[in-house]
């Protein structure tokens, strides 16, 4: 096999042996097809022989005809069954509620439910504030969706969406534990959608937008963020602008470069790709080019001057490419420093990084297929990320959004600001020390367990307000 076994390719495969030497047969022969084989454990007997759980990565749906074809050829095995242990994890839905109290008696119902919870709703009618003390409103995230933008996926709706949500909520408990829930929402409406969020506001502390096609991700956010008092966050656009950033500021630093002086190719400019563009220029970034499907965006393009282009890409147009390049990607990246990568497979000839500045800095980002293959473009680019787990400088949006809606969340935040995405991006950082940067490590780990709270702490301290000062200089 060409493809390397993956573990979202993972099987349990129940082999029927006849002792030691045939275990070691049938996994000898995982590995000659490709495979790879993760453990053998024992699982019973059946008719006096004993029975292997062969649990093997492997690289597609059909390699595991090959690989249990393979076991079956051995003299002394039989493969009884297979599971798909991606499809495991998912039975039944990846999180469940459960009850903080014990309710074992009369009078803990009497205090959880009637008559004791009236009073607590009545001092909460009285002063709404309370319900952050005395409801799930503290520590509560929805993780909404409208299904038309699902990883690499497409449009495929709310239901097919509901996997990527729970694996959301997943994320925020294992690393910030808050309580978030999915909420897939059967309309491409955006007012419907809205609508929608603003009805079950009161009971949330948060809204995560996720996989929401652009451009109407744009206006959902904004008119939830003008409506609602809880923090608003489509992380696809607003996570990966931190993330990105976080590792550029580092990737800057290890090549002695500025943000002003940089010069930045942006590929793919729907929704990450607008977030990723603002945050650099907000942090000083003057020379950013823009590229979509059709090719550079610049003021002088047919459909921004015949009208046809939309109002996101209008505006982009306006900010950007200062020197009003034109063309494909390749043709606008002679002298730049920096590739972002946010649209697609292979996008980008390699060969091209060669016209970049030196000690060129490359961010593919496209999954599971970068916009260009990490080791061609290891020839001319010195640091290279993407968005992928199994390559160095990974930029993967869970060291940004469970952190910034926990610091949201504990400081009662009504809003998560530019202020507090700046914040967020030089904890991700500063996790990496000076003395430790290398070309390979400008990003720390997902499993970094220090980055969610050093994030959480870096947004609270932006969420207070900065004291005024009296005229003698002395704080208020």
């Amino acid at each position: 096999m060409s493809e390397t076994p993956s573990a979202q390719y993972r099987i349990r495969i129940t082999v029927e042996v006849d002792g030691a030497d045939t275990v070691r047969a049938a996994a000898d022969a995982i590995a000659a097809v490709g495979g790879l084989v993760q453990g053998a454990a024992g699982s019973g007997t059946q008719g006096g022989r004993e029975l292997r759980d062969f649990t093997v990565d492997a690289a597609s749906e059909a390699h595991w005809q090959l690989i249990t074809d393979a076991v079956d050829a051995i003299e002394g095995a039989r493969v009884l069954g297979t599971v798909d242990c991606t499809f495991e994890i998912h039975e039944g839905g990846k999180i469940e509620q459960r009850n903080k109290p014990e309710l074992a008696t009369r009078d803990d119902l009497s205090m959880a439910y009637t008559p004791g919870v009236a009073r607590v709703c009545m001092a909460i009618a009285e002063d709404e504030r309370l319900a952050y003390d005395y409801t799930i409103k503290r520590n509560t995230v929805a993780v909404v969706t409208d299904g038309s933008a699902v990883l690499g996926l497409g449009n495929i709706g709310p239901r097919a969406a509901m996997p990527v949500m729970e694996g959301k909520c997943c994320l925020f408990k294992e690393f910030a534990d808050v309580d978030a829930f999915p909420v897939a929402i059967d309309s491409h409406d955006p007012d419907e959608i809205v609508q929608a969020v603003r009805l079950i506001a009161p009971g949330l502390g948060g809204i995560n937008l996720e996989d929401i096609a652009a451009p109407r991700c744009f206006a959902i956010e904004a008119q939830l963020k003008r409506e609602l008092e809880i923090p608003v966050f489509h992380d696809d656009q607003h996570g990966t602008a931190v993330v990105v950033l976080a590792a550029l500021l580092n990737a800057a630093k290890l090549t002695g470069r500025t943000l002003e002086s940089l010069g930045v190719l942006v590929i793919g400019v729907g929704a990450a790709g607008m977030a990723v563009t603002d945050i650099l220029l907000a942090c000083g970034v003057t020379n950013i080019i823009g590229c979509d499907s059709t090719g550079v965006l610049h003021t002088g393009r047919d459909d921004y001057a015949d009208g046809t282009m939309n109002d996101a890409k209008r505006r982009y147009c306006e900010r950007t490419n200062p020197e009003r390049r034109s063309g494909r990607p390749v043709d606008a990246i002679e002298g730049l420093d920096l590739v972002v990568g946010l649209s697609g497979a292979r996008v980008l000839d390699p060969d091209a990084l060669a016209r970049m500045n030196r000690d060129a800095m490359i961010f593919a980002m496209a999954n599971p297929t970068p916009e260009v293959d990490p080791q061609e473009a290891a020839r001319y680019a010195r640091i290279i990320a993407t968005g992928r787990s199994d390559y160095p400088n990974q930029i993967n949006n869970v060291l940004c959004f469970p952190g910034i809606f926990r610091g949201a969340l504990d400081a009662r935040a009504s809003e998560i600001t530019d202020d507090m995405k700046f914040a967020a991006a030089q904890a991700i950082a500063s996790i990496v020390p000076d003395a430790e940067l290398r070309d390979d490590y400008i990003i720390p780990s997902v499993f970094n367990r220090a980055v969610a709270p050093a994030v959480a702490a870096a947004v609270v301290e932006r969420a207070r307000p900065v004291p005024t000062a009296q005229p003698d200089g002395t704080p208020a």
